[in-house]
């Protein structure tokens, strides 16, 4: 088990550039690593273990359980609220009457880890784009200047380097936020895509499947059913015909144990929770991304709020001579250069902006 996760470890490590915000890396990096471990849990689970056993009297069990894992198994949907042991053998377990429209079939736990790990590469797609955009721009410009004990010759070189180049393309970086704001999107576009997908996939259910469960403890003993049996059943029936002696079609009735569905219902519930956690935190970072673009008044003071050392004067006079794209690349130095190196180079950046502008005008 060591061996299957050792290759996801990577993706829990602090980045040594930021060029992000740390919701933008939990959908990016935890929630793909989240989903990829839980995509080779349910492989190792399904492909390893046994997924499925079935009984049923007078054939061999094992071209049984082949037949019915590659083929489907039904629950009847009425029986789930019967009364266990006296009306019903098991939740959802009931004689079908030969009606198929009664039938509920179950076919998703085939594909449920192909369907986890396709999730995973759609989660990590805006940091692959971000990360081609971005093109290692903030990495280049703030090298060597995110520790203090930098010889004061070097500093000043490298200083004087990053200073020229934000001087000569001021202007030049909107393109910059406005995909790293774009890739923001699509991470809420993606979890809600994520969530539709689900709810089809589980034919209608995965949207008030967390409710449920919720509310499941609240209800009477003698009342409530179960929703994660519902939607992730543990026993189910299979249907197998086959010839007899006299050339006549026998058909044979089995009981499906599916012990792959209890690994199915625990993940699946972290999952409901997470992606509304992860909906929300994301809806908020897109909203306030869009308060900053359509009110630049505000950006000195989130400026200044997350780099206390820079004054406030110095964040007005650069939020001020910049457009939105000068701004967030300046933003995000901050966060990969040392305090005290940093407020050096945007007070010094901010002069010679303002020497700039008033020998031009």
């Amino acid at each position: 088990m060591f061996k299957l996760f050792g290759g996801l470890k990577q993706y829990f490590k602090l980045p040594d550039v930021v060029i992000d915000s740390p919701i933008f890396r939990l959908h990016n990096l935890f929630t793909t690593a989240l989903l990829a471990s839980c995509s080779l849990v349910i492989t190792a689970t399904q492909y390893v273990g046994k997924p499925i056993e079935c009984i049923v009297n007078g054939l061999p069990t094992h071209p049984i359980n082949t037949y019915c894992w590659i083929t489907s198994t039904f629950t009847m949907p009425d029986a789930f609220q019967r009364q266990v042991g006296k009306e019903v053998a098991h939740p959802g377990v009931a004689n079908d009457f030969d009606d198929e429209d009664a039938k509920k079939y179950y076919t998703y736990y085939q594909w449920v880890c192909f369907v986890l790990f396709f999730q995973a590469m759609m989660c990590y797609t805006p940091k692959w784009l971000w990360d081609a955009w971005e093109g290692g721009l903030v990495r280049t410009l703030s090298g060597g200047l995110h520790q203090s004990l930098v010889p004061e010759k070097d500093k000043e070189k490298k200083k004087k380097v990053l200073i020229d180049y934000l001087l000569h393309h001021c202007e030049r970086h909107n393109t910059y936020a406005i995909r790293y704001f774009l890739c923001e999107t699509l991470c809420l576009v993606n979890i809600i895509t994520q969530l539709y997908m689900m709810n089809s996939f589980f034919d209608g259910e995965f949207f008030s499947y967390g409710l449920r469960v919720m509310t499941f403890s609240d209800q009477n003993q003698e009342e409530r059913g179960d929703p994660m049996v519902f939607v992730f059943p543990r026993v189910t029936k299979c249907i197998f015909h086959k010839y007899g002696a006299s050339g006549t079609i026998q058909k044979h009735d089995s009981l499906c144990l599916l012990p792959l569905n209890i690994v199915n219902e625990k993940t699946y519930i972290f999952i409901w929770f997470w992606f509304m956690i992860l909906a929300g935190l994301l809806t908020v970072l897109v909203l306030y991304r869009a308060l900053l673009l359509s009110a630049p008044s505000l950006r000195p003071k989130v400026f200044h709020w997350w780099h206390k050392l820079v004054p406030i004067e110095v964040a007005e006079a650069l939020s001020r001579k910049t457009d939105v794209g000068d701004w967030w690349l300046l933003y995000t130095l901050g966060d990969n250069m040392d305090p005290l190196i940093y407020r050096e180079v945007v007070s010094e950046l901010s002069k010679k902006i303002e020497t700039a502008a008033s020998n031009s005008s």
